[in-house]
């Protein structure tokens, strides 16, 4: 079980997970050796999956992103295993997901530009077998974030 202070923690941590403990602990109203013992036993327990650092994009020279919805004629597990082994190596694709509704699966892709994407397009479908890929760009980003809702956490 977690607290509400434990639930603030993760809230800071997610915001700035280089937070200093000592400057934490102050913002939670703990000791620095509360504070850490509270972070080490949320990442024991698995409340922490692990922390990161969030590169700006731009300057990273991935500015476009572009989603792909994808259909495919088969639905096997092996196929879905396949299929994630042939997009498993591809860094632009930074999201996948299996869908419900008329796509199986979309991907998230992020690229130095929109041409960028028939690179990419090439790569998947030498590796697998697709019945049908539609893509759409992203013309502007309303809202982003890493952050999920702590409420819930029990």
């Amino acid at each position: 079980m977690i607290d509400d202070r434990d639930r603030r923690i993760l809230d800071i941590l997610q915001d700035d997970a280089g937070v200093s403990v000592t400057d934490l602990a102050e913002r939670v109203a703990l000791s620095v050796s509360a504070c850490s013992r509270r972070i080490q036993r949320l990442e024991e327990s698995g409340y922490i999956a692990r922390r990161i650092v969030v590169l700006d994009r731009e300057r990273m020279g991935v500015p476009t992103t572009l989603f792909a919805l994808i259909k495919t004629a088969h639905h096997s597990d092996e196929w879905t295993e396949s299929f994630r082994r042939a997009i498993s190596d591809i860094p632009e694709i930074v999201e996948a997901h299996r869908l419900t509704g008329n796509y199986d699966y979309i991907l998230k892709i992020v690229l130095p530009r929109v041409e960028h994407y028939d690179v990419i397009y090439k790569r998947i479908v030498r590796r697998i077998e697709l019945f049908d890929v539609s893509a759409s760009i992203s013309m502007e980003l309303l809202k982003h974030g890493t952050a999920i809702p702590v409420s819930y956490a029990n």
